[in-house]
């Protein structure tokens, strides 16, 4: 008789191991937890399945420390070297126009391509980041922006920057903005609209610094010279994102390209709606607020000061960045969002009675604060949307792919636009503005939505 299995053993001379540990794991789990079976855990599935859950099991997020706060600087570097570049295209809009002989509906399509392709392969990044992917992702997304502003810096076609500017540096754009969202709010719970915040004044610090280098270098050296320093910035800073950038959660192997499940939740669907028409027009004050300084404003602006005009709408992005998600994390990211979207649009039909230097550089304060109000409300509204931690990337990025299409489309319509009424900016102004207006009614739409769903108060959290 076996003393383990209370009854013969047929086969004394073959171990039975494989039974005996089956047994110990179903019978005496402590015993298992202290004494390891021959063959150790390698030759059981069961407890090799156990410890690896065991294992991965990442526990609450720490909302603080100094590897979450680490991991917000690497997104804030992210977002530094692809929305902040993006944020100083207004620099090169206004030097491409000259440089190109091209009028300025066909430069914003340079600019539009890149901020498009940074948003369109959202889905595919956000599913890869969630498999396990990260530093793969990091890598590619640094060798294609680095490639693509070295090789604008030879540039001398209009093709050739929308080649290197606008599809190279776009696709590299679209693998590191996923991540800097996704991995950055699964380190932080009560303070995740702060930390997105944090991540996202990087497209500040990028168009303040990338604006600043422009502005100095393109009339003492050079196009070549200006984007080859743009660059090697981009490149010290990407290394350290990709040296330190760390994923929390365990990987998700298994799952969809894409959720399509989350466009059953009707508060998801109208939340990507509303970001549509958002996205649609903010670009649009960073775009053409240099080129209005000089058309429009009397006296007409300087070359040099109208640069600063975009100096001082990045600028102002911190407040607008920071602030409201501060607020965010007391009332919810969507309560914060829909008097934003309001305010921008206002703002833009206000744009419309700017017609001195005193007067726009009031506007372009107020709309900087708003603009980056948007762009960083928008990722933390997008996280609180998704409770389930290891879809957030994907969910993220399928957000991202669909507001694409807006990026592409938003600054060539308003520019075409300009073009074709003799250079007046009346009919964009209001064309835009309305998008604004139409963003903050379905995102209100997707606030009562889960309102409804969770049946609570009129002032929830959400």
């Amino acid at each position: 008789m076996s003393p383990r299995h209370g009854k013969e053993d047929d086969s004394a001379g073959v171990s039975s191991s494989s039974s005996e540990e089956h047994w110990t794991l179903s019978l005496d789990p402590e015993k298992l937890a202290t004494e390891e079976p021959p063959n150790s855990i390698a030759a059981n599935p069961t407890v090799n399945h156990l410890a690896r859950n065991s294992d991965d099991e990442p526990g609450p997020p720490p909302d603080g420390g100094w590897k979450a706060w680490l991991c917000a600087l690497c997104g804030h570097f992210l977002f530094m070297n692809t929305w902040g570049f993006i944020n100083s295209f207004g620099v090169f809009q206004t030097y491409y126009t000259t440089l190109l002989d091209k009028p300025p509906s066909d430069i914003s399509w340079i600019g539009s391509i890149q901020v498009f392709l940074s948003f369109f392969v959202g889905a595919f990044i956000g599913r890869f980041t969630d498999g396990g992917y990260l530093r793969h992702v990091l890598v590619c997304g640094t060798a294609m922006v680095t490639l693509g502003i070295f090789t604008a810096s030879v540039s001398t076609q209009y093709w050739h920057f929308v080649l290197s500017q606008g599809i190279c540096c776009g696709l590299g754009s679209g693998c590191l903005v996923t991540p800097a969202v996704s991995v950055v709010s699964t380190y932080f719970e009560k303070k995740r609209s702060l930390a997105i915040g944090f991540a996202t004044c990087g497209s500040v610090t990028g168009g303040l610094v990338f604006s600043a280098m422009a502005r100095q270098l393109i009339p003492s050296s050079g196009i070549g010279w200006a984007l080859r320093g743009i660059g090697f910035v981009q490149v010290a800073t990407l290394l350290f994102v990709t040296t330190f950038m760390r994923s929390r959660l365990p990987p998700r192997k298994a799952g969809r390209l894409v959720e399509w499940v989350a466009f059953k939740e009707l508060e998801y669907t109208f939340f990507t709606a509303g970001m549509f028409f958002n996205f649609w027009a903010v670009f649009f004050g960073f775009y053409y607020v240099a080129s209005y300084s000089r058309d429009i404003i009397t006296p007409h602006f300087s070359y040099t000061d109208s640069l600063n005009i975009l100096l001082i709408l990045n600028g102002v992005g911190v407040v607008g960045r920071m602030i409201p998600n501060h607020f965010a994390d007391r009332v919810g990211p969507l309560n914060m969002m829909i008097p934003t979207c309001v305010i921008a649009g206002i703002a833009l039909y206000s744009w419309i009675a700017v017609h001195t230097p005193g007067q726009l550089y009031a506007w372009t304060v107020v709309y900087g604060i708003v603009a980056g109000g948007i762009l960083s409300l928008f990722p933390a509204g997008l996280s609180s949307l998704t409770t389930d931690l290891s879809k957030r990337g994907a969910r993220i990025g399928m957000n991202f792919t669909i507001v694409s299409f807006a990026t592409l489309t938003g600054n060539p319509i308003a520019g075409a636009i300009i073009s074709s009424t003799g250079g007046r900016y009346l009919g964009a102004e209001i064309l835009m503005g309305t998008s604004f207006l139409l963003g903050a009614a379905f995102i209100f739409a997707a606030r009562l939505t889960r309102q409804r769903k969770t049946k609570r108060g009129w002032w929830i959290k959400i």
